[in-house]
């Protein structure tokens, strides 16, 4: 990761019940990293092992991003407003990420769908890899992207793809969706 040196990186957790806690770090110069079902002393031990900065539990200046993520569980948001500094992304993956971000919420896309947007039509798995190694999941919801054949492909996050099938269906239940025919959602 490349945050620029003497930058303070701010931590904090948000708990959802029944799904359990979101860790997020920020700099000053934006959202830098999001961990799924991981205590924040977890997650600031494994921040720690990242970055060189000083990390500090700060609610003041997460406030705005755990409120966001409180209303994306309870069905009151669909997309998170919040800089993301892309120049800590190699180029290949800041593309792809870019292009996830766009998915609306309630829709999904392929790894394919995405590599013939780059342009580059026969690197599904070269995005399929570049979503793996998303370090801000749920904020660029790297959640919505699907193998060709509908069915859930890997999820990096603990849980894997019972946590990201757990996000669908969420944002099924609370929002139109365009993925009832996957799989996943046969006979429910």
């Amino acid at each position: 990761m490349d945050t620029p040196k003497a930058q303070k990186v701010w931590v904090d957790e948000v708990i959802i019940n029944n799904f359990g806690p979101i860790s997020i770090a920020m700099t000053q110069d934006g959202l830098i990293a999001v961990s799924i079902k991981q205590s924040l002393s977890e997650f600031v031990i494994a921040m720690k092992g990242i970055v060189q900065e000083d990390i500090i539990i700060e609610k003041e200046r997460t406030a705005t991003l755990t409120q966001q993520i409180r209303e994306y569980f309870d069905g009151s948001r669909r997309e998170f407003e919040v800089v993301i500094p892309w120049r800590i992304f190699p180029l290949f993956q800041q593309e792809v990420l870019k292009i996830v971000m766009t998915i609306p919420y309630g829709e999904v896309r392929t790894y394919g769908n995405i590599a013939r947007q780059l342009g580059k039509p026969g690197a599904g798995q070269a995005v399929g890899n570049a979503n793996a190694h998303n370090p801000i999941p749920l904020i660029i919801p790297c959640h919505r992207v699907i193998g060709t054949d509908g069915r859930l492909h890997g999820y990096s996050a603990p849980g894997g793809l019972e946590t990201k099938a757990w996000l669908l269906k969420l944002e099924r239940k609370y929002g139109k969706n365009t993925y009832d025919s996957l799989p996943l959602f046969k006979n429910s």
